[in-house]
């Protein structure tokens, strides 16, 4: 089984822009206690940078004034956190248990073969990143796919595609 996208490798950004550390700054320098704060400040940092490459996860530590170790230990703990680049919309299957009694694996594997990727990538246009997750708690529904914050419930294998088809023509 491929490691979960909160596990796999930071990646490296040398021309991050610089407006974007000016606010992240000026959000931490707001904080009184900044390493009680840490999960507060990477949440700020996945909003303005859309991810968290490993110079955003070195500047938090010397801002904040705590080992990158922390750091690094925090982001790739919860799974809300991510290292790796993200698509313009992330498409996230639900493999709780009655989802997946359902048929979600099956969409899951369709979803795989028709954006190319695996679970935590993100296609080559950066449109999409696919996820799978655990549970979306509306087990009613199954099985549900969420794009973005819209939740598809009761999908079947033949909506997929429309559904993929449906963000794409959007652009």
């Amino acid at each position: 089984m491929p490691k979960p996208i909160s596990q796999k490798k930071t990646y490296s950004i040398d021309n991050l822009p610089k407006e974007k550390f000016d606010l992240l700054d000026e959000y931490i320098g707001g904080i009184s206690d900044k390493e009680g704060s840490l999960i507060h400040i990477l949440h700020k940092a996945q909003e303005l940078f859309t991810f968290l490459p490993m110079e955003v996860q070195l500047h938090i530590a010397r801002k904040v004034d705590i080992p990158a170790s922390k750091v690094f230990g925090v982001a790739s703990f919860y799974s809300y956190f991510t290292s790796n680049p993200v698509g313009k919309h992330t498409i996230s299957v639900c493999m709780g248990t009655a989802c997946f009694v359902r048929g979600s694996n099956k969409i899951f594997d369709k979803l795989k073969e028709l954006l190319e990727v695996e679970s935590g990538e993100t296609t080559k246009d950066k449109l999409f990143t696919l996820k799978d997750v655990r549970c979306v708690g509306a087990c009613g529904l199954a099985p549900i796919i969420m794009v973005d914050d819209k939740v598809y419930g009761r999908v079947k294998l033949e909506d997929v595609e429309g559904i993929v088809k449906n963000y794409k023509d959007g652009e």
